[in-house]
Formats: structure tokens, sequence, C-alpha cells
């Protein structure tokens, strides 16, 4: 998300930046391309606007044209009022008695799957979550929630298929609620294409019989300007409390997410990253303007390893690594980490600077069918095979590369990378080179949003990496 306009704005700074002494023009020029950055990325048109003038009227400052370096000044400025209009702080549920949560929005724009992915997330966080099919008009949604529910084990009231008074439905489902230990209902609601009166009446009754303390609207990301509409008509309608994004991962334009924020006056609360129900994620306005501006965010890079990654098994890998033991069987090991951690594309766009090399990395090298090819050549081997890669020769090459299904030449490829990965991991002086490289390994406390610190540059990084891992 948002890539078109960080990129856009890359360029803005940059030139910025190489500006020995700031002027007037040159704030000028640098705001009409922000603008027009904006604009092009479908933030309202009228927010544009406004904010851009709110930049303006910072970095006209005394102070900011007379530092020892206005360019960074002005980011600086920029990144505190794009997190300004975003929302400030992250902003969480009110989850007090009852714990109603009502759901809206149109259809397509991931309603279902979210309330699953939300009902997981606080499973996740100790509560105990019911979930209650109200969309009467879809029966494909009904089911689909019953399917949800079952794969994260929450209890799903599904009405008749016959009933069509929502409010009916919401009665009942609260009398069955009585009979479930539950501290919080998630309620999903019917959508239409577009809003009608008869959609906005329905829920206005169902909305004011629960008088639930959440009323979050579900808009997709990459809707654009009708996005904003589409919240106004919410808002009006039941007085909307906040906002999920769905589908980040896909709009490259991301204009919606600062329009509808500045519009409605209502905080987004999560963000939706992807198909899978562990993909949704509380919105941080700080983060999110850190990776507009190419900063990253590894604070949500820690959190979404550390919810997918056992503490235990990382550190056994990590101490076998620092005694020189590394076979196949730890080779395994990592995989199944990296298989765990998802969308690797999505995970290292969280890295600070990864948007300005990403395109030099070829997309088969974020293919999970890679991974899959490559753990068959390892599950083709035999146990002795594993834990001495050096006795497979050229008779034995062949047998694996059959048994996997792969050409010789990927399992060739395969033991030679591995092998350097091996001679590497043995000798200290390499390690040691490589993780200046890397920028040394970071810790955890001394990050942005930890207290500072980093990763070092992702140029290095790709660069002392290169060839060197088989995965």
């Amino acid at each position: 998300m948002f890539s078109n306009l960080a990129d856009s704005l890359d360029k803005t700074f940059r030139n910025l930046r190489g500006v020995g002494k700031i002027s007037e023009a040159n704030i000028t020029d640098a705001l009409r391309d922000i603008r027009l950055a904006l604009l092009e990325a479908d933030v309202e048109f009228g927010v544009a606007k406004e904010f851009v003038a709110h930049v303006k009227e910072k970095a006209m400052g005394v102070d900011v044209l007379k530092s020892i370096k206005p360019g960074e000044q002005i980011v600086k400025i920029f990144h505190d009022e794009l997190a300004e209009l975003l929302g400030g702080d992250q902003v969480g549920l009110d989850l007090t008695a009852p714990g109603y949560i009502l759901l809206c929005g149109l259809n397509g724009a991931g309603k279902t799957t979210t309330a699953g992915k939300l009902a997981l997330r606080l499973k996740k966080e100790g509560r105990r979550p019911l979930l209650v099919a109200c969309d009467l008009y879809r029966p494909a949604a009904i089911d689909q929630l019953a399917v949800l529910g079952k794969q994260i084990d929450v209890p799903v009231y599904t009405p008749d298929a016959s009933e069509k008074d929502v409010v009916k439905v919401a009665k009942d489902a609260l009398k069955w609620a009585e009979t479930q230990d539950h501290t919080l209902i998630i309620f999903d609601t019917a959508g239409r294409q577009e809003i009608d009166e008869r959609l906005i009446e329905e829920l206005k009754q169902l909305h004011a019989f629960l008088q639930p303390k959440e009323t979050l609207l579900v808009a997709d990301s990459a809707t654009g300007q009708q996005a904003i509409s589409v919240a106004k008509h919410f808002d009006e309608a039941v007085g909307i409390t906040g906002i999920i994004l769905t589908k980040l991962d896909g709009d490259a334009r991301g204009g919606a997410a600062l329009s509808m924020r500045a519009v409605t006056g209502k905080p987004i609360k999560f963000a939706g990253e992807g198909e899978k129900l562990d993909q949704l994620f509380e919105f941080h306005p700080n983060r999110m303007a850190d990776r507009i501006l190419g900063m990253g965010d590894i604070v949500g890079m820690v959190e979404q390893v550390a919810s997918k990654i056992d503490e235990k098994d990382a550190m056994k890998s990590i101490q076998r690594l620092a005694e020189g033991k590394f076979d196949f069987y730890d080779f395994l090991d990592q995989m199944k980490m990296l298989q765990k951690l998802g969308d690797m594309k999505g995970l290292l766009g969280l890295m600070p600077g990864f948007n300005k090399i990403k395109k030099q990395i070829p997309d088969a090298a974020f293919d999970p069918k890679r991974l899959k090819r490559t753990e068959a050549i390892v599950l083709s081997m035999t146990p002795d095979e594993r834990r001495r890669p050096e006795i497979i020769k050229a008779s034995r090459r062949e047998r694996i590369a059959k048994g996997s299904g792969t050409k010789l030449m990927e399992v060739n490829q395969l033991l030679k990378q591995f092998g350097e990965m091996r001679k590497m991991m043995r000798s200290p002086n390499k390690m040691k080179n490589m993780m200046k490289q890397m920028g040394g390994m970071p810790d955890l406390g001394k990050m942005p949003g930890m207290g500072g610190g980093g990763l070092g540059n992702l140029d290095d990084i790709m660069k002392g990496m290169k060839g060197k891992f088989p995965f």
C-alpha cells in the first residue's frame, strides 16, 4: 500500500535535501509536487489542499529556513502532519460490557472475512468472542462465517435461511449467547453494491436495538474516492466509531486511508494486509507515516515475527549457528519458520529502505512454490545425507532429483549454495563480516519505537546476503 505515493514523495524530498539553502520558492515547488502526489494517490481534493496548507505554514517558519538542515526539518514537519492526518495516536476498541461490535460496509469490502480475523485476534488476546451472521440476503455469507468460525474455533450463530427480520435474528442470537461462555459478540451485517435506503434503514434498526459500543466500517482501501462517500453515509446513518481498512497489500495508491480519517474524524483501528486469518493488524498512524516516507516499520515487523515464530525453536537454531553446527535438518527448521511468516515480500516491506531496492529483487525470490521445491529436494535425501551433505555425490544427486521431481541442476545449485553458507557459518570472521554488512544484529531494545537505533543500510544487507542463502 502507498507504494506510488512513497515513490513520489521520496523523489521530492531527495531533491529538497540536496538543496544547500531553502527558499520560499524551493518549498513552493516541493509542496506543488506533494499535492500532485497526494491527488494521484486518490486523496480527496479538499483533504490534500488543507494538508499542504498546514505543511506550508510550518515549513515557512524562520527556524526552519535558517536551520542547518532545513530539508530534513521539512521532512520531519511532513511526517508529523501525515501522522496527525492518519489519526495521531493508535485508538483501541471499547470492549466494556456488553461488548457488542457491529461491522458494516459494502459488499466486496471483506466484512465477513474481517469478522473472522477480528475474532481470531481478540481470541489470541485472551478474550472469548462469538460471531453472529446478520447478512440475510446472501446465504453464502452465513455459510462463510460458519466455516471461518470452525477454522478459528469460535462459536457462530447462524439464522434459518428463511429468516428476513435482522432484529429478530439479533434477539435470538443474544438468547443463544446466554448459553455460551463469552466476553464479546461480533455481528456481521449485510452489504450492497452501493448504498441504498433499504440497507441503511435495516442497519439503523439493528444498531438501535443493539446499541453497540463499537460500530466499525469495513472499507476496501482500493475503492478510492468512493470510499470517502461510503464513510460519510455510514457515519451519518449509525455514527461509526472506527474504520477497518482491508486489502492494504493490494492497493498501490492508498489515498482512501488518508481521506476517510480526515473526512469522518473517526480513527482507523485495524488494517487487513493479506487473505490469511491472522493478517489483521492494529493501525498505528506514526508507523504508517514512517512506511509512507520509506522509513519502514521495524516494530510492526518484530511483532509479526514474534507472533508466528516459537521463541524456543528460534533460540535453538541460533545456538546451533553460533556453534558452527548446521545441517539439512537445521535447514528444514529454518524453512518451516519462513513458511510460518507467510508473505515475505510484505514482511520485508516493513524494513527501512526496502521500497528502494525491491525492484532489483526478482519476484521468484518471494514465490512460495520455490520454497516448496527446495523443501522437496531436502525431503528426498536420506537421514544420513541430511546430516552429512558432503557424501552427496553424482549418483545420489540424480536419485534426489528424481525423487523430488526437480532437475539435477536445481539439486546441484542447492548443494553449492548450502556449502557456501555452511562454510561462512563455521567461520567466525566471515560471520562477523556479514553481520557488519548487515549493520549488526539488531537489538530489539534499540529499534525505532523501542528507544532508537536501527538495522543498518539495506543495500549493504542485500549485497552481503546475495548468493549466500539458498532460500
